[in-house]
């Protein structure tokens, strides 16, 4: 019997049989709940607000507020909500704008359950998640980007801070940093958030492309 709790999801999409879909896809899985459903991104903002949910999947093209802005309104009221843009758009500017809000990851609908379950698992535990299609439109958007990366920024980090910026380019999730430095994980978001502000970036993904362009060092093991 599975004694773990479960990862708490709520589906905001305006397509009652998609959502029926995945309701019904994670039910038959360990370790999921879906606590709510929303139909359009203003009642998605509110469910989230009320349940603080550990995952969020939210879609792109939805009535009364589309996923971008309701992405928006939700991290601007919980700056470390999980949120996973689940949706059939290919564009890459809503893909880079997504991450620029504070996205976790960017999922397309036609991914397989297999790898719709992983990816939950991973965006809960704070990795970033996308479907492979988007990838590397990702790494090329990050790596050209429209706005220059603030110069000098890196002489603002503490040791510490520069410390954990080098795990967030090896990829590690905050949980991960925590038990590689021995901290908090509660202390480690308040070090990645100062990061954050301090290079002026609004994600994790900025932040470690961020590092793997200055060359900052990685952790060895």
């Amino acid at each position: 019997m599975n004694t773990e709790t479960p990862i708490k999801i709520v589906l905001i999409d305006d397509h009652t049989l998609f959502r029926s879909g995945i309701k019904a896809l994670l039910a038959r899985q360990e370790g999921f709940e879906v606590i709510g459903e929303a139909s359009d991104g203003l009642s998605g903002v509110k469910l989230v607000e009320q349940l603080q949910p550990d995952v969020v999947l939210l879609d792109l093209d939805m009535p009364v507020m589309n996923g971008r802005e309701a992405l928006a309104q939700i991290l601007s009221s919980c700056p470390e909500q999980t949120v996973v843009m689940l949706t059939v758009s290919e564009d890459s500017e809503d893909l880079t704008e997504c991450m620029r809000l504070g996205a976790r990851g960017f999922l397309l609908k036609n991914i397989n359950a297999e790898f719709l379950v992983d990816a939950i698992k991973k965006a809960a535990v704070g990795d970033n998640v996308f479907s492979p299609e988007m990838t590397a439109r990702l790494v090329q958007s990050l790596i050209h980007p429209n706005t220059p990366q603030p110069a000098g920024a890196l002489d603002m980090l503490t040791p510490r801070e520069m410390e954990i910026l080098g795990h967030l380019a090896a990829g590690h999730s905050n949980k991960i940093i925590a038990r590689k430095l021995d901290l908090a994980e509660s202390t480690i978001k308040v070090h990645v958030q100062s990061i954050l502000r301090k290079l002026e970036l609004s994600s994790r993904v900025q932040a470690a492309v961020y590092a793997v362009q200055h060359k900052v060092p990685q952790p060895k093991d």
